[in-house]
């Protein structure tokens, strides 16, 4: 897979694994001091990281397939969220335009799938620089499954009262070097100096009523 948006390992026992490899732009495991000409590009691809969790936590997954709903305020970041487990969170730097930007994430894993909300702190709340960054997790959230850039709009709610604009997307296909099939749900939207990515990573299909819990819950500040 190509670099793209990126998808962080749950903060659980398998974080120290995760922590000592970065993800490569292929979607291999590449430990972070390799020869340059072998390290990965600074970036995590989404759908890469996750497929890893998955696989990782398939026998735990197996034995605590329950979603244990709890809402989580950030806000530092600026939004609220259903999440159906307790979160881990991260911090990695993207390239987007050849400017270096944050950008955090929270993650939850139930069931065969991976809960995140991702954050991208941009340097400007301009037009041109949010576009920028939803471009890069659009297309970047495409490649990793092989799959179409498609979205549709749709409006994302404020915690306040009213809504914003946003992008949903529904992709399946291929991830990983395994070849493993994977279904992404995602909606990005910008808002001030942010750009936010809510998705979904799962190995199977899941019930709607999850990813309407998932998606419903996510309101902006």
């Amino acid at each position: 897979m190509r670099r793209a948006g990126f998808f962080f390992a749950q903060i659980s026992r398998r974080s120290a694994f995760f922590s000592r490899f970065a993800v490569s732009s292929c979607g291999s495991l590449q430990p972070k001091g390799a020869p340059a000409a072998r390290r990965a590009p600074r970036a995590w691809t989404l759908v890469g990281a996750a497929a890893c969790t998955l696989a990782l936590g398939a026998a735990l997954s197996a034995c605590s397939p329950t979603f244990d709903w709890r809402t989580i305020m950030n806000n530092d970041n600026g939004y609220t969220v259903d999440l159906p487990a307790k979160p881990g969170n991260d911090q990695r730097a993207v390239q987007i335009g050849g400017t270096s930007m944050q950008m955090a994430m929270q993650t939850a894993e139930a069931g065969d799938a991976v809960f995140a909300v991702g954050t991208i702190m941009l340097p400007d709340d301009h037009e041109a620089t949010q576009r920028a960054a939803l471009d890069f997790l659009r297309t970047g959230l495409a490649r990793n499954v092989g799959a179409a850039p498609d979205a549709r709009a749709v409006q994302i709610p404020l915690a306040a009262g009213g809504q914003v604009l946003g992008l949903e997307m529904k992709l399946s296909g291929e991830a990983g070097s395994q070849h493993e099939t994977r279904t992404v749900y995602a909606r990005l939207v910008a808002r001030g100096r942010h750009v936010y990515q809510a998705a979904i990573i799962a190995s199977k299909p899941l019930q709607q009523e999850q990813v309407d819990q998932f998606f419903s819950s996510f309101q902006l500040y």
